[in-house]
């Protein structure tokens, strides 16, 4: 019954609403300057070619992929993936989204510890966010205190992955504006609008992070009851 009626989802209620001011954040902000064109006519894989070129990085090699807001970097196969709507435009959200993501590309590079360390437990993470919640409703319907314990473990790797990956966005869009900036790729009225939409993304991360710790605490919580 505790999964119904429970008082400590009420733990839970910042961290949807925050969730949700985020995902409103993010979409509005990078709707609002997909109209807002670069002085220059720059397109985004020009720019991050450019970027990533100015880094030394040559070998690291720039790829198109289906899908809105998909963009990544793939540190495995030294790809950088742009989604469709990024690739080819000229528009000074899908530049700040290009060169957040080539900001990857350079920590890899460098070595960034922080990202280091949110590789080094993406597997460990993965089993959490894929087995946590199966066996905490199993342990919690079932009384098994055992698969609890073992479901809030993995869930933790979920919670220290999230809270990693702050850092780690956080500095990429720093060092994005900063490359902007050197390159002289934006007019300094083109930069306030990109720091705004790498801003907005950021967001998102917090309340994911966020909403992770809540969820932990809550589960530690109901997990005490048992004894």
């Amino acid at each position: 019954m505790f999964w119904f009626y429970d008082p400590t989802y009420i733990l839970l209620i910042p961290a949807i609403l925050l969730a949700m001011y985020a995902q409103f954040k993010v979409q509005s902000t990078f709707s609002k300057y997909t109209n807002v064109r670069n002085r220059y006519g720059y397109r985004a894989y020009e720019v991050a070619r450019r970027l990533l070129n100015e880094a030394g990085l040559y070998d690291v090699s720039i790829e198109m992929i289906p899908g809105s807001l998909t963009d990544h970097y793939d540190p495995r196969s030294r790809v950088l993936r742009l989604s469709q709507t990024v690739y080819g435009s000229d528009s000074i959200a899908a530049i700040g989204v290009a060169a957040h993501e080539t900001g990857h590309a350079i920590q890899h590079a460098n070595g960034y510890i922080p990202l280091k360390l949110r590789n080094a437990i993406v597997p460990v993470a993965n089993i959490g966010t894929n087995i946590s919640w199966p066996l905490l409703v199993m342990g919690f319907i079932f009384g098994l205190t055992q698969l609890i314990d073992i479901g809030i473990i993995l869930f933790s790797a979920v919670v220290l992955f999230q809270i990693i990956t702050l850092p780690v966005e956080l500095n990429a869009s720093n060092r994005a504006i900063k490359l902007l900036e050197s390159g002289g790729l934006f007019m300094r009225d083109g930069l306030y609008p990109a720091r705004q939409v790498l801003n907005a993304a950021a967001l998102t991360y917090v309340a994911a992070a966020f909403a992770s710790i809540m969820n932990l605490i809550r589960l530690l919580i109901l997990r005490d009851r048992r004894d």
